[in-house]
């Protein structure tokens, strides 16, 4: 980006953000925390925040120092990726590390978190901080699954605050209570109930997990919280003191949990070879994903409607510090970012644009648009009408190398395993043959005879434009185009067409796609001429049509020929001098 787009971009964003006027809570501002991402890294993550744009003179008076032209950028709108990026997950981990608890007399917890009160234990809690790698999916109002990676690790956050009894007096007999021991004992991470990781206590926990073979899941956070406190009681005897001690313990369990579906990509691939030599491939997988390579280099790609941002989890802007008197609210040290995947109005797209596949096909689920998920503060290109998810697409392409064949998903780091389909990949891909011809004319209308045939074979080729499905099946969809009308052939290979306007017609065939047909064929024209005048009716139409026409003119010039005769001219035009 040069200086001229720049200031260009800069005075548009600066116009839009004095138009909307959006207040937001302030992230970190980037290059002033170590989280292990550069300003530029760091400032493509917010884009949750108000982009109220100001100039890099404002910047460099408020701040002492300039910015870098992503910055900039990221300061007046919202940054999005063709692929999820690591630094939400990067950002995360680290600041993780900022989060503290607030020892025995003060829990500290985020607004959401779901505090239990014991008899000791008060305001306890186990509040989920991340799981990653995830990508939050955006696929219509009401629908917005957490996808994580089968392989990751759950954050979490623990902490409370013990409640010591007062002491009392009464008599001669004195109760004090001191506390002798608390501990969070341990920490588990669950599966639909099912412990997958545990560890040791701690208030802010780490738990690598491993799913395997599942497709969705509720998973808990739970950790064990114990404490044991000490009661004396002294009883003033006179000539001595009787001293009583006994212990109480008290042990509750704390958790939250969060519905998470399972990444765990697996791709299915179809291959065709066409008659000039180019290859088909299409990949389906039934849940949202990236894209593929085509070649070994990465150069040849194509990838479907799905777009990236990332953007904090707003819970975790402030925290909650309470005490036994008292609570207070206090801005987060520690916040915690997320990959979001949506559909975009860019949409599916094969790279390199001008010399590279060429993107024949894609399919997928219908859904609405769901641009009402996304929350204020967030400036992006998503689709704000229906659209279809591209679970399926298909490329054809010059060079594809099969073996270098790689599949990425929407979860960063999650690429997908190849399956090879029951019914086999290969597909056959051959030429058709389309003829046509009038059959039948006359002066008003004429008759055409299509007939599509396999060319390599002769067999005919019938059509049946019925089925919905892109993969499988036994019928064969399809159809041909021939003067302004759309028809399928009949088992034998043959349509019949009715014109009425003379003229030349030509005939295509627009084949079903090769992913739901084998052999599958590519498509082939005719051509066919029509007139009237080519047919003795139509020779004997036009004599009939023209002589009535001329007729009044043959009457006027007989009779007139005949007045001569019988007149004279010098009796009609006078006499001569």
């Amino acid at each position: 980006m040069n200086h001229r787009e720049l200031s260009v971009l800069m005075a548009g964003l600066l116009a839009t953000s004095l138009v909307t006027g959006i207040v937001a809570a302030d992230p970190p501002r980037p290059g002033t925390e170590g989280n292990g991402l550069t300003e530029n890294e760091s400032a493509t993550l917010w884009s949750r925040d108000a982009d109220n744009y100001i100039t890099q003179e404002e910047y460099r008076q408020r701040y002492g120092e300039d910015r870098s032209a992503v910055h900039q950028v990221a300061n007046g709108t919202d940054i999005t990726f063709k692929r999820p990026p690591a630094t939400a997950a990067t950002w995360t981990r680290n600041d993780f590390e900022d989060l503290d608890a607030g020892g025995p007399d003060t829990s500290v917890h985020p607004p959401h978190a779901d505090l239990e009160d014991g008899v000791f234990i008060e305001d306890a809690h186990a509040t989920i901080f991340a799981v990653q790698p995830s990508t939050r999916g955006h696929l219509e109002s009401g629908e917005t699954p957490l996808y994580i990676a089968p392989n990751g690790t759950m954050r979490g956050f623990v902490d409370y605050r013990v409640r010591v009894p007062n002491g009392s007096s009464s008599g001669n007999t004195t109760i004090s209570w001191s506390l002798t021991e608390h501990e969070i004992e341990e920490v588990r991470l669950k599966k639909d109930g099912e412990t997958i990781a545990e560890r040791d206590g701690a208030h802010t926990p780490a738990l690598d997990y491993q799913i395997e073979d599942d497709w969705s899941a509720n998973l808990t956070l739970e950790a064990e919280i114990s404490v044991r406190l000490k009661k004396t009681v002294r009883t003033d005897l006179g000539d001595r003191t009787d001293v009583d001690v006994t212990y109480r313990t008290e042990t509750r369990n704390v958790s939250d949990s969060i519905a998470v579906e399972i990444y765990d990509l697996s791709a299915y691939p179809y291959y065709a070879e066409y008659p000039n030599g180019d290859a088909g491939v299409a990949i389906f997988q039934s849940r949202p994903w990236q894209g593929y390579t085509l070649t070994e280099d990465g150069e040849a790609r194509v990838r479907g409607i799905w777009r990236f941002y990332t953007a904090r989890n707003t819970n975790w802007d402030t925290l909650v510090r309470s005490n036994r008197t008292d609570s207070a609210t206090v801005e987060s040290d520690a916040i915690p970012v997320y990959v979001h995947a949506y559909p975009s109005r860019i949409g599916p797209r094969a790279e390199p644009v001008r010399d590279g596949p060429e993107l024949i096909e894609t399919w997928g689920t219908d859904r609405p648009s769901p641009v009402g998920t996304i929350g204020e503060n967030i400036n992006i290109d998503i689709v704000n009408q229906s659209y279809t998810t591209t679970y399926g697409v298909a490329v054809r392409a010059e060079n594809v190398d099969r073996e270098a064949l790689h599949v990425a998903g929407i979860v960063r780091g999650v690429n997908a395993s190849i399956v090879e389909p029951d019914a086999g990949s290969e597909r056959q891909l051959r030429r058709s043959n389309l003829t046509v011809e009038v059959i039948h004319q006359n002066q008003s209308q004429a008759t055409l005879r299509v007939e599509l045939r396999d060319n390599q074979t002769g067999a005919p080729i019938g059509l049946d434009d019925s089925r919905q499905y892109p993969i499988g099946g036994t019928t064969r969809n399809g159809y041909i185009t021939v003067a302004d009308q759309r028809v399928e052939t009949n088992a034998s290979g043959v349509a019949i067409v009715t014109i009425d306007e003379p003229g030349i017609y030509t005939a295509r065939y627009h084949p079903g796609s090769w992913l739901g047909h084998d052999p599958a064929y590519v498509s082939d024209t005719a051509t066919a001429r029509w007139h009237p005048l080519g047919t003795i009716d139509g020779w004997f139409a036009l004599v009939f049509e023209v002589g009535w026409q001329l007729l009044p003119f043959f009457v006027m010039f007989y009779a007139g020929k005949r007045l001569l005769r019988m007149l004279g001219p010098e009796d009609i035009f006078g006499q001569k001098p």
